[in-house]
């Protein structure tokens, strides 16, 4: 199982996007993920604090991390997310994501995103297609 861990933590750590941000995987179990990020003022939004997007990306890396963590093809069909209270540049954040159920085809998933003060900044619900299809990088 731990060679799974490895080609999934390679998988998330060369994408590009994931780079831009900065997320960084900090842990990773099967069906569960742990990642961070810094939220920088390049992620402002016009009201100067952290864009939906970034915090929507940075759940998202970590649903994507859980959903995969088996070392088999994992994709999103739906995720939605709902802000609680505003980040603001400096804070790191850190997403949480925990597998809820898992079937033959489809996973669900809770991502609880938070500050660096343990203060939740966003939940969110994610549903993912299992191909099946081992992870070939």
């Amino acid at each position: 199982m731990q060679n799974n861990f490895l080609k999934v933590k390679e998988y998330v750590e060369k994408e590009p996007y994931v780079r831009l941000l900065g997320i960084k995987l900090l842990e990773l179990k099967e069906g569960y993920s742990l990642v961070e990020m810094k939220a920088s003022k390049d992620f402002e939004n016009i009201f100067s604090i952290t864009h939906g997007g970034a915090i929507f990306s940075l759940a998202d890396v970590a649903f994507g991390a859980a959903a995969n963590s088996y070392g088999k093809v994992a994709v999103a069909i739906s995720i939605n997310i709902n802000y609680l209270r505003p980040s603001r540049s400096g804070e790191t954040l850190r997403a949480e994501a925990r597998e809820i159920s898992r079937g033959r085809k489809i996973a669900t998933y809770e991502i609880d995103v938070s500050n660096n003060e343990g203060k939740k900044i966003a939940t969110s619900q994610a549903t993912a297609f299992l191909k099946g299809e081992k992870i070939d990088l």
